[in-house]
C-alpha cells in the first residue's frame, strides 16, 4: 500500500507539473517585444522593392493571394491579390486549419506600421498572439530591415479587397505550443551583390528554399537533410516530394550549369507559356514556379552560387507515391 501511494503521489505531482507548464506557455508566452513604432515613407523606390520581394523572392503573396490549383504550380488570380484565404489543413498534413490573412488595408487598416513588421518578424499579430509558422517570421527576422520597410510599403499600396478570412484553429497540443514558435528576430545587412555567395545565401534564405527542400519530423527540419530534398506534400492523389537541390552528380543538381538552372525558371515567366491544366489523378506541385520566374537573372545565378557551395547530400527522392 505505501508503495502504490508513493507512485500516485509521483503521477500527481508529473500532472501538477504538466498543467502548470501548459498554464505558463498559454498565459505567459510568446514573449514578443512591443511593436516597434515606425511610420515607413511609401516612397515609390520602397513599394517598387517590396513588390518584387513580395511577388517574386519571399513570396508573400505565394499564400496571400488566391490560387488556381487546377493548372500546374497553381498560378496567382490576378484578382483579389492579398485577399488571403488559402488553407493549410490535416488534409494537408498541417495540426490544425490555418488561413493566410488578408494583407490588404481592407483588414490591415488599423494596424500600424510596427505591428505589420512585427508580425512578418517575430510571428505574432497585432495583440501579441502567436501565429503559426506556415508563415516563415523565422527567416523573414533574419532579413535586412530596409527590405522588409520595403514590404510593408507594398502591402500598405495594395487594393483593398473585401474579404474576410476565418479564424485559424491549431490541433491539441499544439494550440498550446504555439506559444513557443515566435522568435526575436536577429535582422542582418544585405549583402553586396559583388558578392555572390553571401548574397545567394541571403536569397535564399528569403525565398525559403530549405523550408521545403528538405526532411522534417513534427513540423521541423531533421538536421543534415538541408536541402538535400524529401519534405511531403500530401495531395488528393497521394504524396509529393520535393527534389534534392545539393549538386549531388547522381541524385541531385549536379549536372546542372548555370545556364540551365536559369531557363528552369525563366520557362515560366515566359509570356507563350500557360500553366496547363493538371490532367485527373495527375499531381500537381506547391513550388510556385510562375512566381519565382519574375526573379532577376543576377538574383536566381547568386541563388545557383550559394547552393552549388553546399556539401552534396546523395539522396535519390521519389517524386510522387499515387495514392492506393
Amino acid at each position: 500500500m505505501k508503495t502504490l501511494k508513493v507512485i500516485l503521489i509521483i503521477i500527481v505531482v508529473i500532472l501538477l507539473g504538466v498543467l502548470a507548464g501548459g498554464v505558463y506557455i498559454k498565459t505567459a508566452l510568446p514573449n514578443a517585444d512591443p511593436a516597434p513604432k515606425l511610420s515607413i515613407q511609401a516612397t515609390p523606390e520602397r513599394i517598387e522593392n517590396g513588390r518584387y520581394l513580395a511577388n517574386h523572392v519571399a513570396v508573400c503573396m505565394d499564400c496571400h493571394s488566391t490560387r488556381n490549383w487546377e493548372r500546374f504550380a497553381g498560378p496567382m488570380d490576378a484578382n483579389g491579390m492579398g485577399g488571403g484565404g488559402e488553407v493549410f489543413n490535416q488534409q494537408m498534413g498541417f495540426p490544425g486549419t490555418f488561413y493566410a490573412p488578408n494583407l490588404t488595408p481592407y483588414a490591415l487598416a488599423g494596424w500600424t506600421d510596427g505591428e505589420i513588421f512585427r508580425a512578418i518578424t517575430a510571428g505574432v499579430d497585432r495583440d501579441g498572439k502567436a501565429l503559426f509558422p506556415v508563415m516563415a517570421s523565422h527567416r523573414f527576422g533574419k532579413m535586412d530591415r530596409e527590405d522588409l520597410y520595403d514590404i510593408v510599403a507594398y502591402v500598405r499600396s495594395l487594393a483593398p479587397v473585401k474579404k474576410d478570412i476565418p479564424e485559424s484553429k491549431a490541433d491539441f497540443p499544439v494550440n498550446i505550443l504555439i506559444n513557443t514558435m515566435p522568435q526575436k528576430p536577429s535582422f542582418t545587412k544585405r549583402p553586396d551583390t559583388a558578392d555572390e555567395l553571401k548574397y545567394g545565401a541571403y536569397l535564399v534564405n528569403a525565398a525559403g528554399c530549405v523550408d521545403c527542400h528538405s526532411q522534417t519530423e513534427k513540423g521541423s527540419i531533421i538536421a543534415g537533410t538541408e536541402f538535400g530534398g524529401g519534405m511531403e506534400f500530401l495531395q488528393p492523389v497521394g504524396v509529393v516530394r520535393a527534389p534534392n537541390i545539393t549538386f549531388d552528380q547522381q541524385t541531385g543538381l549536379g549536372s546542372w550549369t548555370p545556364e540551365s538552372f536559369l531557363a528552369r525558371f525563366k520557362l515560366y515567366a515566359d509570356p507563350a507559356y500557360r500553366s496547363p491544366l493538371v490532367e485527373k489523378g495527375s499531381y500537381n506541385t506547391p513550388m510556385p514556379w510562375t512566381m519565382y520566374a519574375g526573379m532577376k537573372e543576377a538574383d536566381l545565378r547568386a541563388i545557383y552560387r550559394y547552393l552549388k557551395s553546399l556539401a552534396p547530400i546523395s539522396n535519390q527522392v521519389e517524386r510522387f507515391t499515387p495514392k492506393k
